[in-house]
């Protein structure tokens, strides 16, 4: 689950900061039945220089079926859902520009009829001075609906990671502890020996003092 989230945590950092730089994200493939879901779908342009305008549609073909239905389709700045299934549940995630790159979607209350496969296609015109050229991009996104999130093994790994790190910083805390109780300790009694052997030397000065006196 904190993997799952980290991923999304990136892909949404991408979708904030399209405009300053772009990097294609797949999107995610496993939703939980009753929970959201980010369809992912990012289209880089390849000269970043050049302004450009461009519209996503969102289509669906259900498992087990042939054909692909039309869901959504978004320009900027109308988000249209097109199809009854979807109503209320899809929202646009992507760039909030006419210059989309990230066509994002986020889908609320999965059921498992969403099970299939979604296609994103953008539809960009770029504008060159001598002429404009039109490109189509298409991604594919093939969703398994699941009653209860998989633990992936990243996340597996990571949690095991997390609780060895755990156990060496106590066990380190522990070694450092002792060492800094030894060299307290030595300190102590190199200073007690130091207070023995100056009363030690003072005890014979006052010795051969008296001495002295008596020789005298």
């Amino acid at each position: 689950m904190i993997f799952r989230l980290s991923v999304l945590a990136v892909f949404s950092l991408f979708v904030c900061q399209c405009d300053g730089g772009c990097a294609e994200v797949d999107s995610l493939t496993e939703a939980v039945a009753g929970e959201g879901f980010l369809l992912g779908c990012i289209s880089c342009k390849k000269r970043e220089e050049v302004s450009g305008r461009a519209t996503v549609d969102w289509h669906f073909r259900p498992l087990g079926e042939e054909d692909f239905i039309h869901i959504f389709h978004y320009d900027h700045p109308t988000a249209d859902i097109l199809h009854d299934d979807f109503g209320g549940r899809l929202e646009w995630q992507g760039t909030q520009s006419n210059d989309i790159q990230t066509g994002a979607v986020y889908m609320h209350n999965v059921t498992f009829n969403d099970t299939g496969t979604y296609r994103c296609t953008f539809h960009r015109t770029l504008f060159l001075s001598l002429a404009n050229e039109h490109v189509t991009v298409e991604k594919e996104v093939e969703l398994t609906v699941v009653a209860v999130a998989n633990r992936e093994l990243t996340a597996v790994i990571a949690e095991i990671m997390m609780y060895v790190l755990i156990m060496f910083l106590q066990l380190w805390l522990i070694v450092v502890l002792v060492y800094c109780y030894r060299k307290v300790w030595d300190e102590h009694e190199a200073r007690e020996a130091r207070k023995a052997l100056k009363a030690q030397a003072e005890l014979l000065e006052s010795k051969d003092n008296c001495d002295g006196v008596q020789l005298e």
